[in-house]
């Protein structure tokens, strides 16, 4: 018996993934493909070209992950962030103390993400309630120490079957694990163009 319910929470699981957002399935396996990548965790300032700059291939941040995922789907958000705070500098934050936008790095930012993904996503419940998140949405978290995070939700889930996974990068690398509700959740979006 306890097999065959096994096998039907499977079976859910696949109808519901079909049943979902197309553009956040892609994203989903987009971020998973990121694992595949070696990548060093460097949050060095670097010069990038704009629009679709990019850090070196082997190097990156949480905000690296989300930026690529989204890059594999012919989103830039270098260039969509830059865009938003040409024209609305004064709604993102101060914190780097600069008097414009940089193409370098604002779209490496998690607060400057979460404003842009909160103004042209969907803000979603950050209750720590693990239904409420699903494939293709953005997490932001406050870790230890005040320093912000970011990740993007899988279609895997834990070893429990309980919630899903997130490809994130917290100094391990492009990684995928199961960090949902180890950290603060101070922001969930769905965001597609």
């Amino acid at each position: 018996m306890k097999k065959y319910f096994s096998i039907l929470i499977i079976m859910l699981s696949v109808v519901l993934l079909k049943a979902q957002n197309p553009f956040a399935l892609k994203l989903s396996n987009a971020a998973l493909s990121l694992t595949k990548d070696k990548v060093n965790y460097d949050p060095a300032y670097f010069v990038i070209p704009y629009p679709n700059g990019d850090v070196p291939a082997n190097k990156g941040v949480c905000t690296d992950v989300v930026i690529r995922a989204y890059r594999k789907l012919n989103i830039d958000l270098q260039k969509e962030v830059h865009e938003d705070m040409a024209k609305n500098f004064s709604k993102y934050p101060k914190t780097w103390g600069l008097k414009k936008p940089d193409t370098n790095i604002d779209h490496r930012r998690v607060p400057n993400l979460q404003v842009f993904f909160a103004k042209y996503g969907t803000p979603k419940s950050t209750e720590t309630k693990p239904g409420l998140y699903i494939p293709g949405d953005i997490v932001t978290w406050l870790l230890p120490g005040n320093l912000t995070h970011i990740g993007i939700v899988v279609n895997r889930k834990s070893a429990d079957g309980k919630r899903y996974l997130i490809v994130h990068n917290i100094g391990k690398g492009q990684v995928v694990e199961d960090c949902l509700f180890k950290f603060k959740i101070t922001g969930h979006y769905q965001y597609q163009k």
